[in-house]
């Protein structure tokens, strides 16, 4: 499974100590995540794509579009 989240990370410039400080997720659970070990359950997904402001769909890698559909 390809997922955006380390991109999304690194583009703003986040390590993921920082990013779990900001979103309550635990460092070791977005390091499975980011590594693809695991796959992060759906309001896991919500919290990340609402930090991100981007849509699940875009973190999972089912579309290269990161808008949110309205």
């Amino acid at each position: 499974m390809k997922n955006n989240l380390k991109v999304l990370r690194k583009a703003r410039g986040l390590t993921q100590i920082s990013l779990q400080m900001q979103t309550g997720i635990e460092q070791a659970l977005l390091s499975k995540f980011e590594n693809g070990e695991r796959i992060p359950p759906t309001d896991t997904l919500i919290r990340l794509a609402d930090f991100y402001g981007v849509s699940m769909d875009y973190i999972m890698g089912r579309t290269e579009n990161p808008e949110i559909n309205r």
